[in-house]
């Protein structure tokens, strides 16, 4: 049979057949329950009718052959289809959840007639309550704050919610917004009445915020070394890093999670720590210690004392060196074997009664398990002492 089309205020009809939603777009809580309504009418008897998704298409046997929402297993329990009059049916679903978002549409067959609508049904949006923090005014011990309870839509009417602190509900205040003190360690959430086992995400200040370095194991100069900022924060916390003893205000090192030494360097040894912050209040992480280990610098050395050294006089060589761990010193003489004969293996070369023979150029080396560097040479001429 061939049916003849038309439209009417954005409804779709065939001849004497026809579908009208009673709702084209619905907004429900998740957790709530929505009816989902629309009347329909034949000339001819209907055999079948039963309300499917489109968006579920891809559980049915042919993608083509739409199928009955009350035997799709995302809905098993949660499905009822109710007429309570003729030609109007209404799906009911309980316990919404945010995947239960999608078009929902009636079918119906006749004996030789499916009706099929190409008009969208009923949109349903499912959307969970979100807390919005605002904060007002920051004091020494706590956050004065406006917090309002919103989703993504509007359902239609007037909504009465429940605002709880600390798992008890706060008297007195049913409406969206709700204004307060919020102090550390507090933890609020909100929920519409009647519905309190489907609140909102609870909201918080930072707890207090863990540092880690990495790598952990020994940190060498010129690697690459990442510390990284943690906090339990809703909503999310926004972190900062600080050096100890620098201005926390002047001085920023990283307004990220991470803190990151691409090349670090021995002057970037000490102590670190970062805050966590976000509109309900900040926490300040303990201090996490930073020592850079590196091969000896290039030795430095001098004489003492720095006048004349005449035979027979006291006189020290000192040898000095930064390094991490710290260096280990051998001192040797020019032309002289190194390694059979090193003159000492202190910071220090000590000539009690320095002699004559004596004379020469010396050189220090400076040696850790990361490297070795050698002095320059240091001249030592000593005069004779001559006696009347």
């Amino acid at each position: 049979m061939i049916q003849t089309l038309f439209y009417v205020s954005g409804v779709e009809y065939q001849t004497c057949n026809r579908v009208i939603y009673t709702d084209r777009s619905i907004c429900a809580f998740k957790g709530s329950s929505v009816d989902i309504s629309c009347t329909y009418s034949s000339y001819q008897t209907i055999r079948s009718k039963f309300w499917f998704s489109p968006e579920r298409s891809h559980q049915w046997q042919s993608p083509s052959q739409p199928e009955d929402l009350s035997e799709d297993s995302q809905f098993a329990g949660r499905v009822q289809v109710l007429e309570s009059e003729r030609g109007r049916s209404t799906l009911r679903i309980t316990d919404l959840t945010e995947s239960d978002s999608a078009q929902y549409h009636f079918r119906f067959t006749t004996g030789s007639f499916e009706w099929r609508s190409s008009l969208p049904g009923t949109t349903l949006t499912v959307t969970a309550l979100q807390v919005q923090v605002t904060r007002i005014t920051v004091h020494q011990s706590d956050t004065e704050a406006e917090l309002k309870c919103h989703s993504s839509c509007s359902p239609a009417g007037r909504l009465s919610y429940v605002w709880f602190k600390n798992g008890q509900k706060v008297t007195g205040v049913e409406t969206s917004s709700f204004k307060g003190r919020v102090y550390p360690g507090d933890i609020i959430s909100c929920a519409l009445k009647g519905h309190e086992n489907y609140g909102s995400p609870p909201v918080y200040a930072p707890k207090l915020p863990s540092v880690s370095v990495s790598p952990s194991a020994e940190i060498v100069e010129g690697s690459s070394v990442t510390l990284t900022c943690s906090s339990d924060a809703n909503p999310a916390a926004k972190y900062t890093w600080y050096m100890k003893n620098g201005d926390p205000d002047l001085q920023p090192l990283s307004k990220e999670p991470q803190l990151v030494f691409s090349f670090i360097q021995s002057s970037d040894s000490g102590e670190y720590y970062c805050t966590a912050e976000n509109e309900l209040g900040r926490r300040t992480s303990d201090y996490i210690s930073i020592d850079v280990t590196y091969a000896p610098k290039l030795p430095s050395v001098s004489v003492s004392p720095s006048a004349e050294i005449v035979e027979g006089s006291s006189v020290t060589l000192t040898c000095s060196s930064d390094a991490n761990p710290a260096a280990k010193y051998t001192w040797n003489k020019e032309n002289g074997d190194p390694d059979l004969h090193p003159l000492s293996k202190e910071p220090q070369l000590v000539f009690s009664s320095i002699q004559s023979s004596d004379s020469g150029e010396y050189y220090c080396t400076a040696e850790n398990e990361l490297g070795r560097r050698t002095s320059e040479y240091i001249y030592i001429n000593v005069t004779c002492r001559f006696y009347s």
